[in-house]
């Protein structure tokens, strides 16, 4: 019997269990009794880990872009010619799978036959099959996608941000890769990148539903065999990263009706300590809410004088190699967009903020935070975000009640220079025609 550890925070009044698996894998299974039952199986593998070795190898292996999600495509298929697709669709089950830039992950909903669908997720994730007419074929495929993605406004207004944003940073690298890049991809690869960071040691399953851990360890046992960890050492490349923003502008054209912007910071200050950037992060996201939410004066003044036209969007995206800002929305003149935003921060930084905006900005996130416990697909995606960061779930809400006034300010201060903004443009057709 695994030792299963309780989890528990009494102001929220949720529970969850976690045990480390003998085969290496760390679980999570957090009973809710909701309408369905979700499952996500993960690794801290992503498209910005191109050169790594294993403890112990004299040399870095260097892989093409692209290559983990490739994999994660390739993983689908089973070496019975069954596509793991039709295995959930037998016991009514809704999987899919998804690559970032730091992670692959693997999951399926179900209101029914739950624990017979956990059985095929760990089965079909853990028996890699590749051939190299296969990998072929699978080149063609994702090349057709990336072509879609060449023509998505979002995607090429993302990109074309990061990119501006840094020079050498791997967060630039496009998660699909390129058709150059892919081209290079064969069978062998897949497998050195698989028995890398498909090790068990390297993953983690969050369960969140009407669920039994022991039922949960049982299926473990069943499916997952013991294995030697290996540590993974990985090269990001990024310590001669410039401070400053690699390019202040990037713009292309594409079929769009009006001009989409993406204002970004680079923030080069990264604690090295996990609950210290998770406090930084929440730190900028109040921050966020207070200067760009439709209450806020930003929003207004740019409604008013019709430079938007609906609500600015803001995130935060956060590791330990890279941290950054971004706001984007929609204008018919982003230029001038851009010099508000200049000009309204500055005024920020030299006259203040306002307490009353704070303290409506911290409530809503807290309550954000709380919400978040009322869905179990967000539950196992926290779980597996806290656990890829070094940090536990239930020091969310207690992180962010500890931010203060004072913290959002400094991050205004410390966060938004001019140096490390640019900005991404994608302009209608027409306009490059003119």
């Amino acid at each position: 019997m695994t030792n299963i550890t309780v989890k528990e925070s009494l102001a929220l009044n949720e529970k969850y269990y976690t045990f480390k698996h003998s085969s290496g894998l760390t679980v999570y299974v957090f009973p809710k009794e909701m309408s369905s039952s979700y499952a996500l199986f993960a690794t801290r593998y992503g498209a910005i880990d191109n050169k790594f070795k294993l403890e112990g190898d004299e040399e870095f292996t260097c892989v093409p872009d692209g290559i983990a999600h490739f994999l994660e495509h390739k993983m689908f298929e089973c070496e019975n010619g069954v596509d793991a697709f039709e295995l959930f669709s037998r016991t009514g089950a809704s999987a899919n799978a998804y690559t970032s830039n730091t992670r692959t992950a693997y999951l399926f909903s179900a209101t029914e036959n739950f624990y017979e669908s956990l059985e095929y997720l760990l089965d079909f994730v853990t028996h890699p099959y590749f051939t190299e007419q296969t990998v072929q074929k699978e080149q063609g495929i994702i090349g057709q996608e990336l072509k879609m993605y060449d023509d998505h406004p979002m995607a090429r207004l993302e990109k074309g941000l990061l990119q501006a944003l840094y020079k050498k940073n791997k967060i630039r690298i496009d998660v699909g890769g390129t058709i150059e890049s892919i081209a290079q991809i064969n069978a062998d690869l897949l497998y050195k990148c698989y028995n890398t960071f498909y090790s068990l040691h390297n993953m983690v399953l969050a369960v969140c539903g009407g669920v039994d851990v022991e039922k949960i360890e049982q299926i473990c046992d069943k499916l997952l065999k013991d294995s030697e960890e290996k540590k993974i050492i990985r090269d990001y490349e990024c310590d001669d990263e410039p401070y400053e923003a690699y390019k202040t502008r990037s713009e292309c054209s594409l079929s769009v009706s009006k001009p989409l912007f993406a204002i970004g910071v680079k923030i080069n200050a990264i604690p090295s300590e996990p609950n210290k950037r998770l406090k930084q992060f929440y730190t900028m996201s109040i921050l966020n809410e207070m200067l760009y939410s439709r209450s806020s004066e930003m929003f207004n003044e740019l409604y008013d004088k019709n430079l938007i036209t609906h609500s600015i969007s803001a995130s935060v995206e956060q590791y330990n190699s890279y941290f950054f800002n971004e706001i984007y929305s929609e204008s018919s003149d982003p230029e001038a967009v851009y010099d508000y935003f200049v000009s309204h921060i500055n005024d920020k930084k030299k006259n203040g903020l306002s307490l009353e905006a704070f303290e409506l900005a911290k409530r809503t996130l807290y309550a954000d935070n709380i919400m978040m416990y009322d869905s179990v697909d967000d539950i196992a995606d926290a779980l597996v975000t806290n656990y890829l960061e070094g940090t536990e779930l239930f020091e969310n809400s207690n992180i962010i009640a500890s931010i203060t006034f004072e913290d959002v300010e400094e991050m205004l201060h410390s966060a938004y220079d001019e140096r490390c903004y640019a900005m991404s443009v994608v302009n209608p057709i027409e306009k490059e025609e003119k």
